[in-house]
């Protein structure tokens, strides 16, 4: 990890600290519900935006792609010169650099405009979904709490019948791993693969899994972030609420 090799530059001086996504209180505070994100102290200098992720318009973030070796070294160089920065008492300098490009995104207010295909090549569009709850839920093959999420998903489909229709839209996933996963877990939930146009609709996807929840008239309830403890119970209480 980056992070760590160049807080091992500063062994009298920095810690490095890994932090879980959703467990992170600077991340809650920042309203940073993707990741990675790296804070020097309290100051977040690299936010999920910076890094790149699916959806990623070319050019927008600082380190993107992330694979790209000029782009690591880029990270190093400027991590660097921010952990020097604040060991130099000179925190204001940093905050106000990354002041305005490290704001959250906004959560949308509403169920977006998109068209994607499903995996019998059917069109999914909101006008489709009009007047109904809708559960939008974004994740990959290779999240290992998102099948889980899937598999509890397809049993709350059988729970509320035609009053909930819910969304299972894959991001970067391999199609023949998506259709494995689509057909061991039933033909309830509406599968898709996400295009870049559709991910951006929603506001950008910084991490999987990631929920949102939609009321009858395409107003957003809730977005949730992860698949913490209480997940399945605070989304049934929601539904319970929204299809009655």
């Amino acid at each position: 990890m980056l992070v760590q090799e160049v807080a091992a530059k500063y062994p009298a001086t920095v810690t490095f600290v890994s932090e879980n996504f959703g467990a992170s209180k600077l991340a809650a505070r920042f309203g940073v519900k993707g990741y990675p994100a790296v804070f020097v102290d309290d100051v977040l200098v690299a936010s999920p935006r910076d890094f790149g992720y699916f959806g990623e318009v070319e050019g927008t973030g600082r380190y993107a792609p992330w694979r790209n070796a000029d782009n690591q070294a880029k990270f190093r160089t400027d991590l660097t010169r921010m952990i020097d920065l604040i060991l130099a008492g000179n925190k204001d300098v940093v905050s106000r650099e990354h002041a305005g490009a490290n704001s959250a995104l906004a959560e949308i207010g509403s169920l977006p405009k998109f068209t994607l295909a499903d995996l019998s090549g059917r069109a999914i569009t909101p006008d489709q979904l009009s007047g109904r709850v809708v559960l939008v839920e974004f994740w990959a093959t290779w999240c290992i709490p998102c099948r889980s999420t899937l598999q509890w998903l397809a049993e709350l489909k059988q729970k509320y019948g035609d009053k909930l229709a819910i969304l299972a839209l894959a991001v970067e996933s391999p199609e023949d791993m998506v259709r494995s996963t689509a057909s061991s877990l039933g033909p309830d939930l509406r599968w898709a693969i996400t295009d870049a146009p559709a991910a951006q609709a929603f506001g950008d996807i910084t991490a999987v899994p990631t929920m949102f929840l939609f009321d009858r008239s395409g107003k957003t309830a809730k977005v949730l972030y992860g698949a913490p403890p209480g997940l399945h119970e605070e989304v049934s209480k929601i539904l319970d609420t929204l299809t009655n």
